[in-house]
């Protein structure tokens, strides 16, 4: 209420200010337009009058005189005329409209003695008069004056109207500016504060499950947001809290990110978790004049992001975004993420040639195809390979300076392009311990022979004290790998390497996401289900019974085609589906500097329309190929809507998108299709379980799906929920701390002098 009165009487003082000045200069202004043409009007009166006046006093004849003044002087605001002789004696007069006529004879003694015309203003019975002396002159003699007298209180008259006219003005804008501030602040400030706050106790005691909805503006915008994190915040704390005192009654415990931070203090006390990666968790764009902060798509960032939102640390990676370099310090490095910073990212930027030959040659295009076996051909050349290692050591360099005053520091770098970089630094810090996870399929030895430069990629790998892979058979084919090209002793029982005195372990560890305490899980919670659908039939263009989503960065290794061509004869072996199922591709488009990549997408492109083309109707198709980087509620928003999600891999390390759709379902409803050949397929053992390569197979998958009944859909994702509830991404992180964390080092006396 304060406010709103400080307001208003502000207003107001300024209103009033400004009124009084408005009104003054208005009240000048019309003093003089108004005087001024009294004066302009007097002047041309009396020269009029003048010549015959002359006549008259020519004549000497008193009686045609008097006539003339009673005649002439009965004019509109013409008090009276005298006629004076030329000692300023009265010789005629007619002031009959002024009782008390004004003494003039001063005045007309002067105007005859300077002989020029005189005028002036006075007060006459509180009325405002003009007079005015005119010298009359025969043959350039003064022989009298003519005296013109005219009321000129109409002047006083008109400028006190305006003062009450502005002031009545100024009361009515007065009473608009208190009326019209009361509302708009109760409109755009307070109401929304009080519907806030109304709305945070309704969350705070667990009472309200929707979202706050506050009017269009942006007054309130950065409270708004800053509100909506916090309830968010607050939400998944509550549902944590009350699914770990629910397990804890059951004599279990759920790993969730206040207990992983925990584990890991208690684990690593206060050193630093370092995490070294290609691809950045959080990238800066540039969209037209702003600048945006935006999440990569990936399985990396989807998994690692919330491990060290829950931890803190340092997370090293290649800056790509082209507004990157104007977001960081001088060293790269910028606190993450933006609306709640939780830990440190360092990026490190690469000429082009670095990137082209690194990430697009030699990772992109030799192991990439390599380790999947999707029968695309790996492509090695010398030039890629120097890129590969130049760009190795040069996170090498940056990841040095990053642990230079840490003792013992924890390093987990991520995935294939990095194969060079643990030997890089256990050579220079050999008490770091180094974690290296591979996120990719590890190929039996005859594949990985192919590879030119098979045993240095060998040795940069085995200077990780531990190696994690997502599953045993992977692990196998590592131990198996290295058996064939290097000298070395095989521990089959420990699952341990020892090469020239290191000691390697291989391990697997299955990959996961955030659940159930995900902040992405967490985004369309209070969007209820039917408006979630309405949101994506809007987007989709039309409305269909059933949906089916596929989610994918548009790789060969993901099995789209294959995924497209069963939906295509799904249609074809069940037309009574026609009209009533669409699947929605959601494509991420990747690597499109690569040829085999670039072609996939115009592949795509070209069965899509073929197939729309042949079964569409009316408004709608068969299917929607969505190709754009869509963010994560985007993607939940789909995966939420959706019937059936497809994840058809014809090669995958694990596939994070299949656990990313299981994880969404708080409804406990969806079916998911899964290729047999991704690492998720021995966890997810309730999904439709299909080979990629069979089209019919697959097509009968869908169909299933579509049939099933509501209760044994249930049960499906309710056992899959169950699954990913108890190996989520917080238990992989413990796991790989824990088996890192407890590795034997060498001996102090090899760590002074290493080899």
């Amino acid at each position: 209420m304060k406010i709103t009165f400080r307001l208003i009487v502000s207003l107001v003082l300024v209103a009033a200010l400004v009124a009084s000045v408005s009104s003054y200069l208005q009240v000048q202004n019309e003093r003089n337009r108004l005087t001024n043409e009294l004066d302009v009007r007097t002047v041309i009166l009396g020269e009029s009058l003048q010549e015959s006046i002359k006549e008259l006093l020519r004549a000497k004849s008193s009686t045609r005189l008097k006539r003339f003044v009673e005649r002439f002087g009965d004019r509109d605001k013409l008090f009276g005329i005298a006629v004076y002789d030329s000692l300023g004696k009265l010789l005629m007069s007619n002031t009959k409209f002024l009782p008390d006529p004004p003494d003039s004879t001063t005045h007309v003694s002067e105007s005859i003695i300077r002989g020029e015309s005189i005028a002036s203003y006075t007060t006459v019975n509180d009325k405002l008069v003009h007079t005015y002396s005119i010298p009359i002159l025969v043959e350039n003699k003064i022989v009298g004056a003519l005296l013109l007298i005219h009321d000129a209180s109409y002047i006083d008259a008109r400028l006190n109207g305006i003062w009450e006219n502005n002031f009545v003005r100024l009361l009515i804008q007065i009473l608009l500016i208190i009326i019209t501030t009361v509302l708009v602040v109760r409109w755009s400030i307070t109401g929304p504060i009080a519907q806030i706050a109304k709305w945070m106790r309704g969350v705070r005691i667990g009472k309200t499950n929707q979202a706050v909805k506050l009017p269009r503006g942006d007054i309130l915008k950065p409270l708004e947001d800053e509100v909506t994190l916090l309830a968010k915040s607050l939400s998944i704390a509550r549902a944590s809290a009350e699914e770990e005192a629910r397990l804890r009654l059951q004599s279990d415990s759920l790993w969730t990110a206040e207990r992983l931070k925990e584990h890991v203090r208690q684990e690593i006390a206060d050193r630093n978790l370092i995490i070294v990666s290609n691809r950045e968790p959080y990238m800066h764009v540039r969209q037209g004049n702003n600048i945006e902060c935006v999440v990569p798509a990936g399985g990396l960032v989807t998994a690692l992001d919330p491990i060290l939102r829950a931890c803190g640390g340092v997370w090293i990676a290649h800056g790509s975004g082209d507004a990157d370099r104007e977001t960081s310090d001088a060293k790269g490095k910028l606190l993450v993420p933006p609306e709640d910073p939780s830990y440190t990212l360092r990026r490190i930027f690469l000429t082009k040639e670095e990137e082209e030959g690194h990430y697009y040659g030699f990772s992109n295009e030799g192991i990439w195809p390599l380790c999947h076996i999707t029968h695309t051909r790996p492509i090695f050349r010398l030039e890629d390979w120097i890129s590969y290692q130049t760009v190795n050591q040069k996170f090498a360099k940056t990841l040095l300076d990053e642990i230079k005053n840490e003792t013992e520091p924890l390093i987990l770098i991520q995935d294939y392009h990095f194969a060079l970089l643990p030997l890089l630094i256990k050579s220079k810090r050999p008490d770091a311990r180094v974690a290296l996870f591979w996120h990719i399929p590890w190929p039996n030895p005859e594949v990985f022979g192919i590879c030119p430069w098979k045993q240095e990629i060998l040795l940069g790998l085995l200077g990780a004290d531990l190696v994690g892979f997502h599953i045993q058979f992977h692990c196998n084919n590592f131990l198996e790998t290295v058996d064939r090209f290097l000298e070395s002793k095989i521990n089959w029982d420990q699952f341990n390497l020892e090469h020239k005195g290191s000691v390697t372990s291989v391990r697997p560890f299955p990959i996961s996401i955030a659940f159930p305490n995900s902040v992405h899980d967490k985004t369309h919670q209070l969007i209820p289900k039917k408006t979630q659908r309405e949101v994506v039939l809007k987007k989709i263009g039309f409305d269909v019974e059933t949906i089916g989503v596929g989610v994918d960065r548009i790789d060969y290794t993901k099995g789209i085609v294959e995924r497209i061509r069963a939906v295509e004869r799904f249609f074809e072996k069940y037309p009574d589906f026609v009209g009533r199922f669409t699947f929605v591709e959601l494509g991420a488009p990747s690597r499109t500097h690569i040829k085999r990549y670039h072609d996939l997408i115009a592949e795509l492109e070209e069965i899509v329309d073929k197939i729309n083309w042949r079964f569409q109707a009316k408004d709608w198709k068969p299917i929607v190929f969505l190709k754009a980087h869509h963010d994560h509620q985007q993607i939940n928003l789909f995966y939420k809507a959706s019937d059936i999600c497809l994840v058809t891999s014809l090669h995958d390390g694990m596939n994070l998108v299949a656990k990313e759709f299981v994880g969404s379902r708080d409804d406990e409803d969806g079916i998911l299709i899964l290729s047999q050949f991704t690492g998720a397929a021995r966890e997810l053992q309730d999904a439709l379980i299909v080979n990629p390569y069979s089209i019919e197979e697959m097509a009968e998958a869908i169909h299933t799906a579509l049939v099933m009944q509501p209760k044994e859909r249930t049960d499906r994702m309710q056992r899959m929920r169950a699954v990913l509830q108890e190996r989520n991404v917080y238990r992989w992180a413990a796991n790989i701390i824990n088996a890192l964390s407890r590795l034997r080092l060498p001996i102090a006396q090899d760590l002074q002098n290493p080899k």
